[in-house]
C-alpha cells in the first residue's frame, strides 16, 4: 500500500516544479513510511511514497520503469493475481527487474493498452505514463478500495491519493461544491465523483482515465450485474460453491513479505474470514481485536470463542474511546466533511493492530453483498405494502393521513408512523432515499440558511440514490437497494472510513469479500436466499455453519455504533461552544444561527436527541477551520 501524486502540463508543456511535487508527497507520507520517489521530465512529474508489502528490495522502488524506459509507474494497491500474469509475460518474452506486482501492470499495459485493467485482480489507483503516445493513464480498481483525486483546468492535471496532495498547489482553488454539501449534510459524506471543493473531482470507482494533449477522456470499465441470478440451485450447492469462492478470495490475499493478519471482530463476516485463513495457513493465524469500555459495542466475548476455537495468536487490548483526542487527527486525514462516527472505533482498531501486523484481513462488504443490514427487512416490508396499496388510495387517504398525523421526531423512524405513511406515497427509491439519510425535510428548512438555499439552488441529493436505482439492472427489490449500497455507500463511506484510518497508521487492509469475482458470484444467488423471511445473511450464514458457532452465526449484530447523544452531553460538549457555536461559525451564514442555538438547547436538556446531526455539522467546521483557512 502507498500514496501516489503527480502533475501532467499537457497543453501548454510547463515545467513542473520539483519542490511542489515533493511537498504533495511529503503530506502523504503516512501512507508510505518506508521510501520515497520523485520523477520529473519537463512536463511531467509523478511521486510516490512506499508502504513495502511486496518485494522489499529497492527493486521494488517507485516510480518504476520498463526496460526501455518508456513506460513510469506510480502504483497503489496489491494485485492479487500478478504472478500468474507475470509467468504468461515472461512466456512472451517480457524480462522482470523485481517480483513486484507494480511491474506486471507495466506489461500488461504493454501488452493490452488500456484494456489492461480487465486483468487486474485486487485493489488498486494508478498513474502510467506512455512516453511514446505522450498521454497518461489512470486508473482506479472497481469497487473503489484505493482512492485516486484530480484537478483540472484544461492545460493541467494535478492528481494524488488523498486530497491533501492537491492543497499543496497554491493555485487550485478552495471554492466550497455547495451541492456536495448538501449530499454530505444528509448521507453523512460525498458521493464520488463530486468532493467537497467545487473544482476537484474523485475518479469514481471502476473508471480510467487518459490524459493527453488533446484533453481528459474518462471511460468506465466494469459494472456488478444482477441479471443473471441462478434460480434453480438447491440450497446445499448454493453453499458448497460460496465456500470455495469464499476460499479463493482469502487464500489469493495472503501473499505478504511482511506480518499479516485479520481483525477479528467477533462478527459473522471477520470470523468467516478468520476461518478460511486457518484452513489456508500451516501456523496460526494472528488475530487483532479491540475491546471497548464502552459496552455497547464491545465485541471481545464472541472474538475470543473464533480465537479459541482455530487456535489463532490473539492480540487485544481495551481502549476507551476518547474522540476529543483524536478529533482533530481524523480530521486531518479526512480532507474533506466525512461524518461516519465509526471512524473514531476504526481509528482506534488500526492503531492497536499497527502494532502487530503492517497488512490485516478484514471482513468488510458482508451486509452490502448478503443483506446484513436491518434496513433491509423493513424495506422489503414497506415495498410489499407499496405494491399492494392502490395508487389511489395512497393519493386520497395515505398521504393526507400522513400530512395530520403528529411527527414524533425522538423515535426510530421506522416505528414513526408519520415516516412510514409518507413513505409509501414515495417511490421504491424515494424510500429508501428517505430512510439512509440523516436529515429530514423538516429539519433541513429550519437549519439551512437562506444563503445556503439559494447557494444549493434546485439540487436535489435524491438524484444519488435515483441514477444508482435505475442503473441497477434487476427488477428484484433487494437487488436493486442493495446496488445503489454498493454503487454509493459502499465506496463513499465504509471504503473510505477504512482506507483513511488504516493509512493514518500506514495499516494494509486487505477484504475478500471485495473480490470482485466473489461479487459476482454473490450476484447470481437469488435475493430470498440473502434475506430469508426476517433471516439476513441467509446463505452465507448457512454456508459458514461446518466452520462457525451458532453463537456466532446467529447473535445480535453490534456493529461499531458510537454513542453520540451522550457524547455531546459530555466531552465534546465544550469543544462544540467553542467552535460550531461560536460566533464566527455562526456569522459565516450556512446555517440558521437561532435554531441551532436551540437544538443544543433541546439536546442539553434531553428533550431530543440531534447526536448525529451535530456531528455531523462539527465534523464540517472542524473541517473548514482546517482547511479553508480559517482558525
Amino acid at each position: 500500500m502507498c500514496g501516489i501524486a503527480g502533475i501532467y502540463q499537457f497543453k501548454d508543456g510547463k515545467a513542473v516544479d520539483p519542490a511542489l511535487l515533493q511537498r504533495m508527497t511529503d503530506v502523504i507520507k503516512h501512507r508510505g513510511p518506508d521510501a520515497e520517489g520523485q520523477y520529473v521530465n519537463g512536463n511531467l512529474g509523478l511521486g510516490h511514497r512506499r508502504l513495502s508489502i511486496i518485494d522489499l528490495s529497492e527493486a521494488g522502488r517507485q516510480p518504476m520503469f520498463s526496460e526501455d524506459k518508456q513506460l513510469c509507474i506510480v502504483f497503489n494497491g496489491e494485485i492479487y493475481n500478478f504472478q500468474e500474469h507475470r509467468n504468461a509475460l515472461i512466456q512472451r518474452g517480457h524480462r522482470f527487474h523485481s517480483h513486484t506486482d507494480t511491474e506486471v501492470i507495466l506489461y500488461l499495459y504493454r501488452e493490452y493498452g488500456v484494456d489492461c485493467v480487465h486483468s487486474l485482480r485486487g485493489m488498486f489507483a494508478f498513474a502510467l505514463w506512455d512516453a511514446h503516445k505522450r498521454r497518461l493513464f489512470l486508473a482506479r480498481d472497481r469497487i473503489g478500495q484505493k482512492p485516486l483525486y484530480y484537478y483540472s483546468d484544461g492545460r493541467r492535471l494535478v492528481f494524488g491519493s488523498e486530497l491533501k496532495c492537491l492543497l499543496e498547489d497554491p493555485t487550485i482553488p478552495r471554492e466550497i461544491n455547495y451541492e456536495a454539501l448538501y449530499d454530505y449534510l444528509l448521507y453523512l459524506y460525498i458521493p464520488a465523483p463530486k468532493t467537497i471543493y467545487k473544482h476537484i473531482y474523485k475518479l469514481p470507482p471502476a473508471h480510467w482515465m487518459l490524459c493527453s494533449p488533446e484533453g481528459l477522456r474518462l471511460q468506465e470499465y466494469w459494472d456488478l450485474s444482477f441479471a443473471h441470478v441462478e434460480e434453480g440451485r438447491d440450497e446445499s450447492s448454493w453453499c458448497q460453491a460460496l465456500i470455495e469462492q469464499f476460499r479463493e478470495a482469502v487464500k489469493i490475499r495472503l501473499m505478504s513479505d511482511v506480518p499479516l493478519g485479520a481483525f477479528l471482530s467477533g462478527g459473522v463476516d471477520s470470523s468467516g474470514v478468520v476461518a478460511m485463513m486457518a484452513q489456508a495457513v500451516k501456523t496460526p493465524v494472528l488475530t487483532t481485536s479491540i475491546g471497548f469500555e464502552e459496552k455497547a459495542f464491545d465485541e471481545l466475548p464472541y472474538a475470543h470463542i473464533v480465537s479459541q476455537q482455530y487456535q489463532t495468536d490473539h492480540f487485544e487490548r481495551v481502549v476507551h474511546t476518547d474522540a476529543l483526542s483524536v478529533i482533530d487527527d481524523i480530521v486531518w486525514h479526512f480532507d474533506e466533511p466525512f461524518a461516519d462516527s465509526s471512524a473514531v472505533p476504526t481509528y482506534y482498531v488500526s492503531k492497536h493492530s499497527r502494532e502487530k501486523v503492517t497488512v490485516a484481513l478484514s471482513g468488510d462488504a458482508g451486509d452490502e453483498n448478503f443483506a446484513g443490514y436491518s434496513k433491509y427487512p423493513l424495506d422489503m416490508m414497506e415495498e410489499a405494502m407499496r405494491r399492494r396499496v392502490p395508487d389511489a388510495l395512497k393519493r386520497w387517504l395515505i398521504a393526507p393521513l400522513a400530512q395530520i398525523y403528529p411527527q414524533w421526531d425522538w423515535m426510530p423512524r421506522y416505528l414513526r408512523a408519520k415516516f412510514f405513511l409518507t413513505n409509501l406515497t414515495q417511490s421504491h427509491a424515494r424510500g429508501f432515499f428517505r430512510t439512509n439519510t440523516f436529515m429530514t425535510q423538516d429539519l433541513q428548512d429550519r437549519v439551512f440558511s437562506p444563503d445556503l438555499r439559494r447557494a444549493v439552488g434546485g439540487y436535489d441529493p435524491f438524484r444519488v440514490v435515483e441514477q444508482a436505482y435505475r442503473r441497477a439492472d434487476t427488477a428484484d427489490p433487494l437487488s436493486k437497494v442493495q446496488y445503489v449500497d454498493l454503487k454509493v455507500l459502499l465506496p463513499e463511506d465504509m471504503l473510505v472510513k477504512v482506507d483513511r484510518m488504516s493509512m493514518a497508521h500506514s495499516l494494509e487492509v486487505r477484504s475478500p469479500i471485495l473480490d470482485h469475482l466473489f461479487m459476482e458470484f454473490i450476484a447470481t444467488i437469488p435475493s430470498s436466499l440473502k434475506l430469508h423471511g426476517q433471516e439476513k445473511k441467509y446463505i452465507f450464514k448457512k454456508a459458514l455453519a461446518p466452520y462457525l458457532p451458532d453463537t456466532i452465526l446467529y447473535r445480535q449484530k453490534q456493529g461499531f455504533e458510537v454513542p453520540l447523544d451522550t457524547w455531546f452531553r459530555q466531552e465534546l460538549k465544550g469543544l462544540v461552544q467553542e467552535t460550531l457555536l461560536a460566533p464566527h461559525a455562526l456569522q459565516r451564514g450556512l446555517f440558521n444561527a437561532s435554531y441551532l442555538k436551540r437544538m443544543w438547547q433541546q439536546h442539553q436538556s434531553g428533550q431530543r436527541n440531534f447526536g448525529t446531526n451535530f456531528w455531523t455539522l462539527l465534523m464540517f467546521e472542524l473541517w473548514y477551520r482546517r482547511f479553508m483557512g480559517h482558525s
